[in-house]
């Protein structure tokens, strides 16, 4: 039995040799490949035509003798601290990597050296499979076999990705920094080390602490490893970082890539990761005409800026558009410009002062209420439980009260705030909020006594997809950016159908949006913007406190769009309400964005009816009615008045349904 064995092992040691000598022969013999340069990713618009994006690579090649020595060692030390001991595979590293994957339970760290990352991106696609692990650690072999340490490090640093559509040092020193990498001192190399890791988190235009704290990181790690000393890393922490603010190049459509990318990163990962040159196709919903007239709108709607602290133009704005038959983003701008900031304020949280008073008005709808009810606008005050506070709603203007009833479609249209606290304390702030939701507000909602009033804040994204279902019939949408997602091979990874389900009931929906359709025309918060836009179309204009924010959602049938004007720091007023600042901007855009398209009005549903009444008493009217306080209003189906007018009669005239029972359904006539 053991000279069976001693075969075995014997056989087995030959076979091992052989691979070993043939696995020699291959490294050295063979020759490497062609560059596998790049794999670019594609965005496409609705229409299937390539949007112009500052994503695609865009690469300056530098020397080894042009790069810092400390440059390179800031990316040693935290990609790969043993590249100059190992052999291109790093059998610690990969064994460290494997027990932080076990103890997780889940990929949280990898463990290629920069050798490995450096085979894949020159000659491999980026996925994930274990076939292509055996041709990776060929190429690894062949690079450390045909290239010196140096070259490698050097190769690799002109191959990175830093986001910004950066690939390299030397670009990605020029856009942070608006120098050469030759120039880059410690604090900035240890910076730009951190940010290929995650370019999306670590990007020192997109969330600058967040950047700082991984480059102390990588400082600490240097002095560490013995490349700098404590002292030298202290004073690198301690150095001013001085950002290239105005090197970005100009993207028109770089908010909304933005956008995508960022929502495959949160929601697609194992997709994200092949963003960087994976060849990727990705179909969006922007429509290119709709996205140039919201930048048009934006920029020519925006006051003259004034920069604040930072250098960034001050007030900025936002502007998306959504189909609300689909969900689909059709354009957005999230800011004046994007080489000055990237910060997408699309996406910022703020509060949307009276625009989430409809919310509050659909809820009364549902609940037994008509446009036709009446609340005295006047000084009144509800006790805040448990602080023993009051608070007092007002109206802006010089008169906070109008002293008089008013009726819900007339206290909406202008935007009554007395009335709007009255009602949203009687039905409950929680009840307004889940409407809110409902429709499709995601933030985080406080059901205070001034929550008509938009007190709670919101991102212009959300509120404007919270107005489509009064343009659709109710149905609540899903936001998509992306239609479908195709490989370098034209297989689907990624496709995304619209999703709508019913939230409220159409007949409520229809009326809200015929009370909003008046805040447009003369005598409306918003009064005017009709005559501009020539077609069918509702809205609401929003203010907050102190006028810190100014937004206008208005809507067509086909196009739901949201406008928001303020200062970043939302404490500062922009002097001027939404219906002044964000109100035109909107109007413009609608106007300009759907020249030539057909005009076509809200369909009505079956369950709204349309009846007769007399303005003094909500009632029907009689006989004895002026023919000037008659008016024909909209109600649901089952809510309209069956009692008549008893303002303008010197008589009781609803005395006769009091004699009849019930269940006979019989109404007095009309005399």
């Amino acid at each position: 039995m053991g000279r069976y064995w001693r075969k075995i092992y014997t056989l087995l040691a030959i076979t091992m040799l052989l691979a070993l000598i043939s696995l020699g022969l291959y490294v050295y013999l063979v020759p490497l490949p062609a560059h596998n340069q790049s794999h670019p990713t594609r965005f496409l618009d609705q229409g299937g035509n390539e949007i112009p994006t500052v994503f695609g690579q865009n690469r300056i090649h530098i020397t080894s003798g042009e790069i810092p020595t400390y440059l390179g060692d800031a990316f040693v030390a935290i990609e790969d601290y043993r590249f100059h001991r190992h052999f291109g595979l790093d059998p610690m590293g990969i064994l460290r990597a494997l027990g932080k994957n076990l103890r997780a339970g889940r990929i949280i760290e990898g463990g290629s050296t920069i050798t490995q990352q450096l085979a894949k991106n020159l000659f491999l696609t980026p996925e994930r499979t274990l076939s292509r692990k055996i041709p990776e650690v060929l190429l690894t072999l062949q690079l450390e076999i045909n290239y010196s340490k140096e070259d490698i490090l050097t190769m690799y640093l002109n191959q990175i990705y830093f986001g910004h559509g950066a690939y390299g040092v030397e670009t990605a020193s020029g856009i942070f920094f608006g120098k050469s990498a030759r120039e880059l001192t410690l604090a900035e190399s240890a910076l730009l080390a951190g940010v290929p890791r995650a370019p999306a988190r670590y990007s020192p235009f997109l969330d600058y602490e967040a950047s700082i704290s991984r480059q102390h990181l990588i400082l600490d790690r240097m002095a560490q490893l013995g490349y700098i000393s404590p002292r030298q890393a202290a004073s690198a922490k301690a150095e001013d970082i001085i950002l290239g603010e105005q090197n970005l190049p100009a993207a028109p459509y770089q908010y909304f890539i933005d956008y995508v990318v960022k929502e495959l990163e949160e929601n697609h990962p194992r997709i994200a990761r092949h963003l960087k040159g994976g060849g990727l196709t990705i179909h969006t919903t922007l429509v290119r005409k709709l996205q140039q007239e919201a930048e048009g709108a934006l920029q020519n709607g925006l006051p003259p800026g004034t920069p604040d602290d930072e250098g960034i133009n001050q007030p900025q704005g936002a502007l998306v558009a959504l189909d609300p038959t689909t969900g689909h983003i059709l354009s957005l701008v999230g800011g004046r410009n994007y080489q000055e900031t990237q910060f997408n304020r699309v996406t910022a949280l703020r509060q949307p002062g009276s625009a989430f008073k409809p919310f509050v008005y659909l809820a009364a709808l549902e609940n037994g209420y008509t446009l036709t009810d009446t609340i005295m606008c006047q000084e009144v005050e509800f006790s805040i439980p448990g602080t023993g506070d009051v608070y007092r709603p007002t109206d802006y203007g010089a008169e906070p009260y109008h002293n008089r009833p008013l009726t819900l479609r007339e206290a909406l249209t202008i935007s009554d705030n007395v009335v709007s606290a009255i009602l949203n304390y009687e039905l409950s702030p929680e009840l307004g909020l889940a409407y809110a939701q409902r429709l499709g507000i995601d933030s985080t909602l406080q059901p205070y006594l001034s929550s008509a009033l938009g007190t709670s804040e919101v991102t212009p994204l959300e509120l404007t997809r919270a107005f489509c279902p009064l343009a659709n019939g109710g149905r609540k949408v899903e936001i998509i950016a992306i239609s479908k997602i195709t490989d370098a091979q034209g297989r689907t990874l990624l496709a995304n159908q619209p999703r709508l389900r019913q939230g409220v009931d159409p007949a409520a929906a229809y009326i809200i949006t015929d009370v909003l359709k008046g805040v447009l025309a003369p005598g409306g918060t918003a009064g005017g913007i009709d005559r501009k836009i020539n077609r069918p179309a509702a809205g609401k204009t929003g203010t907050s406190q102190d006028y810190g924010n100014a937004w206008f959602v208005g809507y067509t049938p086909d196009l739901v769009a949201g406008v928001w004007v303020g200062n970043d720091k939302s404490a500062q007023s922009v002097g001027a309400s939404g219906a002044s600042l964000a109100a035109p901007i909107w109007a413009d855009f609608i106007q300009r964005g759907l020249a030539g398209t057909p005009r076509s009005d809200f369909p009505r549903p079956q369950r709204v009816v349309e009846a007769e009444i007399c303005a003094q008493s909500g009632l029907r009217p009689g006989w004895w009615c002026p023919r000037d306080d008659i008016k024909r209003e909209l109600f649901i189906e089952g809510t309209e008045p069956r009692r008549y007018c008893d303002v303008h009669s010197p008589l009781d005239w609803n005395w006769w349904e009091r004699l009849l029972p019930s269940q006979w359904g019989m109404e007095l006539p009309s005399w």
